[in-house]
């Protein structure tokens, strides 16, 4: 059985958040939510004047380099020095030294193990876990490294972290960990010059520079480590030597981008309209992404949040509407389940049908329905907002839209053939009353246990959708009422043994969810799982106890 699609940013997103994050962005500032609801941010250009530093002398073996210049910043031959020596902690504190691999969503380690949890409470207080503390120190000493401290973009990274954390770990490894924050800083704007002067080719280092040296850097989010070093001072400038290759091959380039760009926009939007979107993992350095038509930007707009954070509420205040709109439809369906009475044959819409089959069938056709629809741009706005659980915007009725939404169709395969298979023959055994209460029940409820778990988890950055909590209630309570019964599953149990009894399939699937929130790279909604499992079994003992006062009702004889 698959598990609802949990997504977020960095390794939790969802096909068409991915599909959203392949497009150029326009220049602007706001942070949007993509059509799976996740926080990302659009670049915004900074202008970067030229750095007309004079570099220092080079230091030579018995002299110390001399750090200065006009403009504020060492030179890159002083830095390159003195990165030379081993840092307190042996932690990477040079820009110089960041690792070709590095990611702000992982930093950098800034000691040689995490901090325990008495130091956590030390420099936190019990408001931070220690994982979700030694995360941000990571983050925070990777962009004092890489020069990144101020840069917007990348708060995406860390919205989940008040200001008074951030504050904290700054201060703590300010402290702790000493690093020339302005010389990286320095170091990176230089960077930047180099690739939006655009003379520095991200593939491959410039073939007309003789001697090179390696660089790191940061801009939009990747890493430049191949840009062109000039390491005589007194020689003409590497932005001198770029400027003049580029101006010999401007008309050649400009042809061959407008032909690139013209064909790969032409794919991209063949893409969107397959459903062949391209994961984040298959992007590489220099790619350039196809920009969409004006009327597919106009559904994006339409689709995208222009909150630059998410909304200021408390724990509590996300929470409770939805829980008590949860519960509130769940007793009316309880309800409808307990004075529901069967229609007579004729008076049905389809008598020829099996009233299990005509039941099953429609829930299962609302899920298609809504599969589809994800396949619509125009209609990406309103399954934004009702489709998908979003806890950094919640809505009430996102609990009972997400339940039947899915954006992948193995995982919306896996759900309905369980639910037909399952489903069919709970309806058959309790009727239509019992088995609506416990889809809709289920699915609500497990949405509003994953909606609690990623709400006091702090990770607003994820979302969650698909029926995998209706189906799991469905097939919990089917089992939980053959608990002792035994089951031969597609025949490979012999005739002379009794078969696996219904209570291991439940636990068999606890189990599962189980490794599931253990692995460190799962995109289960595992607390909507196992909730469901739970409303499964209660419903069930809900319907043997209401069996059993039917018997007893039955059983007297009048006097």
């Amino acid at each position: 059985m698959s598990g609802c699609s949990l997504v977020g940013v960095g390794a939790f997103r969802s096909s068409v958040q991915i599909a959203f994050q392949q497009l150029p962005r326009p220049s602007c500032g706001r942070l949007r939510v993509s059509p799976s609801r996740c926080f990302s941010l659009r670049p915004l250009p900074v202008p970067h004047p030229p750095l007309q530093c004079q570099s220092a002398p080079r230091p030579t073996a018995d002299r110390r380099p001399v750090w200065g210049s006009l403009c504020g910043f060492p030179s890159r031959q002083g830095v390159r020095a003195r990165s030379t020596k081993k840092a307190k902690y042996a932690v990477i504190t040079h820009y110089v030294e960041v690792p070709r691999n590095y990611d702000d969503a992982t930093g950098l380690p800034f000691r040689e193990e995490d901090l325990g949890p008495a130091e956590v409470v030390k420099i936190f207080g019990p408001s931070l876990s220690t994982a979700d503390a030694n995360r941000l120190l990571h983050i925070i000493h990777g962009r004092r490294v890489a020069g990144t401290l101020e840069d917007p973009e990348l708060r995406v990274n860390t919205v989940m972290f008040g200001p008074k954390h951030m504050n904290a770990a700054l201060e703590w490894l300010r402290k702790t960990v000493p690093v020339d924050e302005i010389t990286n800083a320095g170091l990176r704007a230089e960077d930047e010059l180099a690739v939006l002067e655009g003379g520095v080719e991200e593939e491959g280092q410039d073939e007309n520079v003789e001697e090179q040296k390696p660089s790191g850097g940061w801009l939009k989010g990747k890493l430049f480590k191949d840009i062109p070093s000039n390491d005589d001072i007194y020689g003409p400038s590497v932005f001198d030597a770029i400027r003049a290759k580029n101006i010999a091959r401007h008309e050649e380039l400009l042809r061959k981008q407008k032909e690139a760009d013209e064909a790969k926009r032409l794919e991209g939007e063949a893409a969107f309209q397959s459903g062949e979107l391209q994961t984040l993992g298959q992007r590489t350095l220099g790619q350039v992404r196809p920009p969409p038509s004006p009327q597919m930007q106009k559904w994006i707009d339409n689709a995208t949040s222009d909150l630059d954070a998410p909304p200021d509420m408390t724990k509590t205040q996300r929470i409770l509407p939805s829980a008590v709109v949860a519960l509130l439809v769940s007793g009316l369906f309880v309800a409808f389940a307990y004075y529901y009475t069967p229609p007579r044959r004729s008076e049905r819409l389809w008598p020829d049908i099996p009233p299990a089959a005509a039941t099953v069938g429609l829930l299962c056709l609302a899920n298609v329905a809504v599969y589809l629809a994800w396949k619509a741009p125009p209609l990406w706005g309103v399954l934004n907002r009702y489709f998908v659980l979003t806890p950094a915007t919640p809505r009430p009725l996102q609990l009972f839209g997400a339940m039947f939404s899915h954006q992948v169709f193995a995982h919306a395969l896996v759900n309905l053939v369980t639910l037909w298979v399952l489903g069919t023959r709970f309806h058959d055994e309790v009727g239509r009353g019992e088995f609506l209460a416990t889809y809709a029940g289920a699915g609500a409820v497990s949405f509003l246990g994953s909606l609690t778990a990623i709400v006091l988890r702090n990770r607003l950055d994820l979302t969650t959708l698909g029926a995998s909590g209706a189906v799991y209630g469905v097939a919990a309570a089917y089992f939980w009422l053959h608990r002792f019964e035994g089951f031969k599953p597609f025949g490979v149990i012999p005739e002379a043994y009794k078969g696996v009894p219904g209570v291991a399939f439940i636990g068999l699937a606890i189990g599962l969810n189980v490794a599931a929130a253990l692995s460190p790279t799962t995109r289960m909604d595992v607390a909507a799982h196992l909730v469901g499992l739970a409303v499964g079994v209660l419903a069930a003992h809900l319907i043997e106890i209401k069996r059993a006062l039917r018997k007893g009702v039955e059983g007297k004889t009048p006097a």
